[in-house]
C-alpha cells in the first residue's frame, strides 16, 4: 500500500484502487470495530465520500477513518483479494472485522 497522496496512475489505463482503514460502529457511541474498504475512485475526496456512503448503506451509524492509500496490485490473501477484485469491477468492498480481528 502506498500511503502518500500521489494519485497519478503509472500505466494510465489501470484503475486507481483505494484502501481506507478505520473503525465503525453499528450504533452511535457503540463499540468500534476495525474496517477496511476498497474501491475505485478518481481521487481521495471521492473515495472517502463513496466509502462513507457504503458504510451508511450497510447500517453503520459511526465511522472513524484513519488511513487512506493506493493499492499496488491484488493482495495475496483473502478477504482482501476478493475485495480488490470487487473494487476493480466497480463495487465498494467493505471488510468489517469483529472485535477479535476476524474479517467477515
Amino acid at each position: 500500500m502506498n500511503s502518500d497522496n500521489d494519485n497519478a496512475r503509472d500505466g494510465g489505463d489501470a484503475a486507481t484502487i483505494f484502501i481506507i482503514i478505520g473503525q465503525v460502529s453499528q450504533e452511535k457511541g457503540g463499540d468500534m470495530a476495525p474496517v477496511h474498504v476498497m474501491l475505485a475512485a478518481p481521487d481521495e475526496d471521492t473515495a472517502v465520500r463513496l466509502c462513507l456512503d457504503a458504510l451508511s448503506a450497510k447500517g453503520f451509524a459511526e465511522a472513524d477513518l484513519d488511513q487512506i492509500g493506493l493499492m499496488q496490485g491484488m493482495p495475496d490473501e483473502e478477504p482482501h483479494a476478493s475485495a480488490y477484485q470487487g473494487a476493480l469491477e466497480g463495487e465498494v468492498a467493505v471488510i468489517a472485522f469483529d472485535q477479535s480481528g476476524n474479517g467477515r
